[in-house]
């Protein structure tokens, strides 16, 4: 059996935990191509324009999959962590699909709800017995997710980026990291996985980046733990899941002597972006380092989004002399 999983949404998040879930119990995992202009604009024939972008990306690749396999995984994410929640949209991204698009395989549902519990394995549970009623080959491939996932997360932590450590997972590539060279200026792009690392959709910005010679730093090149206790300061409890993970990555970015700069990159019509994109801009701002803020859409021209970089990296290199001259010397 085939089972479609689309490259989208979450899918930088948990590719590593769905894979190898679902190759544990026997099944063949297809993945949807990368993003292009035909995959945009299917997805947008498809939703409605209250949707933001990254929906509309998702719908697109969910188009892509849909004849070539037998099951779509399409699990409503409801909660990723205790007391907190993520998108509406995504928890009702399986409802969209199911109205917006007709002709679909079967669709492989569970709730990922972790709002009251720590436990994955009832969700497996209930994804599992989809495919088989041993329950002791579910939990086994349960551990062996998790085990895979926990080792996606220690390369990611090493400062490799998602497409780098899914190549050392799956592929045998090299795990030896390569340093910036040195005098090499360091900028953290703080932004969703599935916009800053879909080169369509952030059009190449980190490889942009990286032939501009910046050495690319992300939020989920830190620990939880340490993104969870920068966020702690805001004086309230941010209950969105990826929004906290944005606060507090930024936070630790700014105080760090070695972070020359800062990308926030956000999704046009995203209500928690909006947010805590305004959050982050006034903290860069109260500290004083250079600072762009990218926000993308289907309408985004890749010349607007180059001519921005620019003049952002200009000005933080020259940030430096405008110092040294302000402090007459």
């Amino acid at each position: 059996m085939k089972i479609g999983i689309p490259r989208a949404l979450l899918y930088y998040y948990y590719i590593p935990l769905w894979r190898t879930f679902f190759e544990a119990l026997g099944l063949e995992v297809v993945i949807s191509r990368p993003t292009t202009k035909t995959i945009l604009e299917s997805g947008l024939r498809h939703t409605g324009d209250d949707v933001c972008l990254p929906v509309r990306v998702a719908f697109g690749h969910i188009i892509d999959l849909k004849d070539r396999v037998d099951v779509l995984f399409l699990p409503r994410l409801v909660s990723i962590a205790r007391r907190e929640y993520v998108c509406p949209k995504f928890l009702g991204f399986p409802d969209m699909v199911r109205q917006g698009i007709s002709g679909l395989p079967p669709l492989i549902e569970a709730d990922l709800n972790l709002y009251r519990r720590d436990s994955l394995y009832p969700f497996f549970s209930a994804l599992g017995r989809n495919f088989t009623s041993n329950r002791f080959a579910i939990y086994l491939a349960c551990r062996r997710a998790q085990q895979v996932q926990a080792r996606y997360v220690q390369l990611l932590e090493k400062g490799f980026f998602p497409e780098e450590a899914l190549a050392i997972l799956y592929r045998g590539a090299s795990e030896e990291k390569r340093e910036p060279a040195r005098g090499w200026p360091r900028v953290a792009v703080i932004g969703h996985p599935y916009n800053i690392y879909d080169p369509y959709i952030s059009m190449n910005l980190l490889s942009r980046l990286a032939r501009s010679g910046v050495h690319v730093c992300a939020a989920d090149n830190l620990p939880e733990t340490l993104v969870r206790e920068h966020a702690a300061r805001l004086p309230k409890h941010l209950f969105w899941s990826l929004g906290q993970r944005m606060i507090g990555a930024a936070w630790h970015y700014l105080q760090r002597p070695d972070v020359d700069g800062i990308i926030h990159v956000a999704s046009f019509a995203c209500g928690p972006d909006s947010l805590t994109g305004e959050l982050i801009s006034r903290e860069v701002k109260r500290r004083g380092k250079p600072f762009l803020n990218l926000t993308l859409d289907e309408h985004s021209a890749e010349a607007g989004v180059v001519t921005r970089l620019e003049a952002f990296l200009d000005m933080m290199r020259r940030r430096p002399l405008l110092q040294v001259g302000g402090n007459g010397r």
